[in-house]
């Protein structure tokens, strides 16, 4: 026996043109799309001030000065201090 809806039924089910438009925002751990973007942007300019300033910090131990700074193009020249021949005790 199969059930037909009554007009009055299937009216009901229907969505109203006059009802709230409800949406639920995607979101992953809490975070929505723009509030991780908004994260992210600010998480990013501390890592990249918290990079140069341990950059800046530590560029006078020799190991850093060797490995890291003198790999970046435009710094290598701004941490070169050579030794004058009279200064140099060797």
């Amino acid at each position: 026996m199969a059930f037909t809806p009554t007009l009055r039924r299937a009216a009901a089910q229907a969505p109203s043109a006059f009802g709230p438009k409800i949406s639920v925002p995607r979101s992953v751990a809490g975070f929505t799309l723009p509030a991780a973007v908004k994260a992210g942007t600010v998480a990013g300019s501390f890592g990249v001030a918290a990079g140069t300033f341990a950059l800046f910090f530590f560029g006078d131990i020799p190991r850093v000065n060797r490995d890291v700074i003198r790999q970046i193009p435009f710094l290598d020249r701004y941490y070169d201090n050579p030794v004058a021949p009279e200064d140099n005790p060797f």
